[in-house]
């Protein structure tokens, strides 16, 4: 019968608190009072998010792998169970998560139409003609139409699509007349279709998460127990967030958020939450398909260009020419932000998956064995 000595114990514990250490540094670097509030749910806070929930999960499949002899035993061998489940919970989130990528990129490429067509050049000294915004419109519209289609709540996708129709007259000076009847709008918008998902039609993003939170019961005592509670928060958490931001199919932010605050990662876990929450009440955030930060941009800053769009007389003043090209401009700087920011983020989300795919299954060979 193996003995353990009391340096090993010292040990356990050192490693224990060096991982409960670990999370609460790196969640409360995410919600750090010295971060510009800006950057909360953007691309580039997004990557720090997964980067930490990376790094944690390295520290923690190190810890069971240093203590592959307890993981069969009893209440381990549970507790490890429930934990694998719900990583395969999270791996379809993840699924979820990049088929919503996958629509910003569409949305993403509408923009770079836009940009194209009101600033071809790009040259300052170039007028801008009928031509340019009859393209620019219809790409606009489109871009409308595909953020409606994200929308989960049918009453508001209805309304953003019989505006979008309405608008294919392209405002009121009529540059579209041949066009303009309501039926023939109808069947222009007929190669648009509700964004496909990679999950079934059943499937609940907010039901997922939900079932990730299920019956996460406080561990008596220390050990290894106490990690996997944590890993599970720090999932938890993840996926949440990047529900959050990403558009999902039956996306939903009320999962019940309670942990015990003798956990020192606690207050900075839930700080996170909370900010996050706020940013969903917010008023023009509340109907949202993602709070992701560029994305909302994408929307209110296309949707001002589409309001100044229908508003104009040609020849344009220089006035409204000048106007066009800030608005121009502030869409570029969003289309360039996510340029740099998306495929990163894809890549880190990529890893994620074949990360917690390599680790369980590694695992859950070990605890058969």
């Amino acid at each position: 019968m193996h003995t353990i000595s009391m340096e090993e114990v010292e040990v356990e514990e050192e490693e224990l608190e060096g991982f409960q250490k670990q999370v609460t540094e790196r969640f409360a670097d995410l919600c750090s009072s010295e971060s510009d509030d800006d950057d909360l749910l953007s691309l580039a806070w997004l990557r720090k998010l997964l980067d930490a929930f990376l790094s944690c999960q390295e520290n923690f499949r190190l810890i069971l792998f240093k203590h592959t002899s307890m993981l069969s035993k009893p209440p381990m061998d549970r507790l490890l169970s429930d934990y694998f489940d719900r990583t395969v919970k999270a791996l379809d989130l993840c699924n979820a998560i990049r088929d919503g990528i996958q629509h910003i990129r569409q949305c993403h490429n509408l923009v770079h139409i836009v940009l194209c067509a009101l600033n071809p050049n790009p040259n300052p000294n170039l007028n801008l003609g009928e031509a340019h915004f009859r393209r620019a419109k219809k790409a606009l519209i489109d871009l409308s139409i595909v953020i409606a289609m994200l929308d989960d709540h049918k009453e508001s996708q209805s309304q953003s699509n019989a505006n979008a129709i309405r608008n294919r007259s392209f405002g009121r000076n009529n540059f579209a007349a041949a066009s303009s009847s309501s039926s023939a709008s109808r069947n222009s918008l007929g190669h648009f279709h509700s964004p496909s998902w990679s999950v079934s039609r059943s499937w609940s993003a907010s039901r997922q998460l939900q079932a990730i939170g299920n019956n996460l019961v406080m561990p008596k005592g220390n050990g290894l127990a106490v990690p996997v509670f944590t890993m599970n928060w720090v999932l938890l958490l993840t996926m949440w967030a990047l529900v959050a931001a990403i558009p999902c199919q039956d996306r939903g932010l009320q999962v019940h958020f309670h942990i015990p605050r003798q956990f020192v990662w606690a207050g900075p876990v839930l700080a996170v939450h909370e900010r996050i929450m706020e940013e969903s009440k917010k008023r023009e955030r509340r109907n949202a398909c993602g709070l992701l930060k560029e994305f909302l941009h994408i929307e209110k800053t296309s949707r001002q260009l589409s309001e100044l769009v229908d508003s104009l007389h040609f020849p344009l003043t220089e006035e409204k020419e000048a106007e066009v090209r800030n608005r121009v401009q502030e869409l570029s700087q969003v289309h360039q932000a996510i340029k740099e920011g998306l495929d990163p983020l894809e890549r880190q989300l990529r890893e994620v998956f074949h990360r917690i795919l390599r680790s369980s299954s590694r695992t859950t060979t070990t605890l058969a064995n």
